[in-house]
């Protein structure tokens, strides 16, 4: 049952009153659109955002524009990869069902049902992967890509959909999901070089022993 009157005795406590007192306010119409807007970072919408994105660099000749939409799309696919595992193994109700329906669980086990996956934000978790890598390779982007990172993140809690723990984890496995996808590149672009180089080397002894 919840207990979003008590007085919070640890995080948890303080973190299920925050949301649920948020939640109360899903209905609205303003917190209703920008929920919706917000769906931009979901997995099928956030995926396609990346293809246009390498459709555009492709058409323009942008390699560099090209080459950020496949990190994108790694650091997309492996926040989600993250956050998947976490919802397979740890159940949290969601704030609207604690609200509408009195019940709250968090534990270990494993759900399928929606409603019992709060933990962790994996909208949060893409947006700021993505957010990440955009900022990393087109700095004047920055602002703008983490403003909309946030805002995509913290219109999660008036919805009902998750707790600020939640966004919290949502977070850290972004930053970390980023960053591996930024090092996977770099470590792919150093040794297509380093293959080009020493291709080139095998050429030119070839040539000059002919």
């Amino acid at each position: 049952m919840s207990h979003s009157n008590a007085e919070p005795d640890d995080l948890e406590d303080l973190d299920r009153q925050v949301a649920e007192r948020a939640a109360r306010r899903r209905h609205h119409p303003v917190i209703r659109a920008l929920g919706w807007i917000s769906e931009i970072a979901d997995q099928p919408q956030l995926a396609a955002v990346c293809g246009v994105t390498a459709l555009v660099g492709i058409v323009r000749g942008d390699r560099r524009l090209a080459g950020t939409s496949v990190l994108m799309l790694a650091g997309h696919g492996l926040a989600t990869f993250a956050k998947s595992i976490l919802k397979r193994r740890i159940n949290r109700t969601r704030p609207h069902v604690a609200v509408e329906e009195g019940r709250y669980e968090m534990g270990p086990g494993r759900s399928q049902n929606s409603d019992d996956q709060s933990f962790p934000s994996g909208h949060t978790a893409s947006a700021v992967a993505v957010a990440g890598i955009v900022s990393v390779r087109y700095p004047a982007a920055a602002l703008p890509a983490s403003a909309l990172a946030v805002a995509v993140s913290a219109i999660q809690v008036p919805r009902g959909k998750h707790y600020p723990g939640d966004l919290a984890a949502g977070l850290a496995i972004g930053i970390v999901s980023a960053g591996l996808a930024l090092a996977l590149g770099k470590a792919a672009r150093t040794s297509v070089a380093l293959v080009a180089k020493n291709g080139a080397g095998v050429r030119l002894r070839n040539t000059g022993s002919e």
